[in-house]
């Protein structure tokens, strides 16, 4: 890292030690951006709705509750803040990882198959197309040498296709992810979303050329809910076939969805209509998303729920939050998931969300 990274990172690792409320952002292809909120507190909401009109950086989980409500952080200021350097040089306890409940650990395999079994009998039966079973791993004893701000820069050089973010609040603590799937970014009456599923390894280091029915069919009921929900507003998007992308070491399929919006001041209207998409939840989606809250076994948190900036009047990049970890005191919570649909098999789905989890585990190098 250059000495500015040095010391930024000091001074970003001492920002979480005071429980302050940040972000730290790079989309792919452009610098690393930072907004913190220096007086009063985020914003807690409670209804994806309440996003209307609203600017900052925004923190949604999953399933929105008292435990994990949707943050919004109201920032101040876009610099760094250098008064903190000294603190940062004169620390000399670790960083304290605020944060939310760690999830229950159990046999990560043993229960894994068993919870597919679960999703797999309804999905048989045909009560639902698809869904989509998480999965949460604990590390525990981190060193105390370790930096949220260090692996956030390992991150975005190792990840140049990736968002990749560092936020913090007292009501959500430190999360940190590398994501592929935009949810919804775009600016005046220009907006995009996509339409992100199916996972296979690179091959030699190359985007794959063959994707098998599994695959298709996981990436296309991720389209048609997209497809359908903008026609349920009257917008009728631009889109395009499906085609591999890039994601670390892994590639997926994706179509861009591309649409005008007549009044931008109701994104949460259409965040609420998008999230949770088949890509993290399931078909029929209410259904789906019960099944999961009631069957997967854990609370995913902020895992597959919404990270970024919303920006009405100017541009907004908010982004699905996969491949992330919440970094707790001496513990790191990692998450990863995969579509399973009737035509599954357990070890090849128990073997992709090893092989996402691998996106964060090599910022670890465990």
């Amino acid at each position: 890292m250059t000495p500015d990274e040095i010391s930024t990172c000091h001074i970003i690792d001492a920002l979480i030690n005071e429980n302050r409320s940040f972000a730290l952002w790079r989309i792919p292809g452009e610098s690393p951006r930072f907004a913190m909120q220096t007086s009063g507190s985020a914003r807690l909401l409670y209804n994806i709705e309440e996003l209307d009109g609203q600017s900052g950086f925004v923190i949604a989980p999953f399933h929105v509750s008292e435990q994990h409500p949707i943050v919004l952080i109201r920032p101040d200021t876009t610099v760094v803040p250098s008064a903190w350097h000294n603190r940062a040089n004169t620390m000399t306890q670790p960083c304290h990882r605020h944060g939310t409940t760690v999830p229950t650990v159990g046999n990560d395999k043993e229960d894994y198959a068993y919870r597919f079994n679960l999703f797999i009998e309804p999905l048989r039966k045909k009560a639902f197309d698809k869904l989509v079973l998480s999965r949460h791993q604990v590390v525990d004893g981190q060193p105390l040498s370790f930096s949220p701000a260090a692996t956030f820069y390992e991150a975005i050089k190792r990840y140049r296709y990736s968002y990749v973010y560092l936020c913090h609040t007292p009501a959500t603590g430190t999360w940190l992810g590398c994501t592929p799937e935009i949810i919804l970014s775009g600016e005046k009456g220009e907006w995009h979303t996509v339409a992100l599923a199916g996972t296979q390894p690179l091959q030699d280091g190359e985007l794959p050329t063959e994707w098998d029915d599994k695959n298709r069919e996981e990436q296309e009921y991720v389209a048609f809910y997209i497809r359908k929900q903008l026609h349920a507003l009257g917008i009728k998007p631009e889109e395009s076939a499906p085609s591999p992308v890039r994601a670390g070491e892994l590639a997926h399929l994706k179509s861009d969805f591309s649409f005008p919006l007549p009044d931008n001041r109701k994104l949460g209207d259409l965040l609420k209509r998008l999230h949770p998409t088949p890509a993290v939840c399931g078909l029929p989606k209410e259904e789906a998303y019960r099944f999961i809250r009631e069957n997967e076994g854990y609370d995913r948190s902020y895992y597959s729920g919404f990270i970024g900036l919303l920006a009405p009047e100017g541009r907004s990049d908010l982004y699905v939050n996969l491949r992330c970890m919440n970094i707790l005191a001496n513990t790191l919570v990692l998450y990863a998931g995969g579509g399973i649909l009737a035509s599954s098999e357990p070890e090849s789905e128990w073997l992709e969300t090893e092989a996402k989890m691998q996106t964060m585990k090599r910022l670890l190098e465990i």
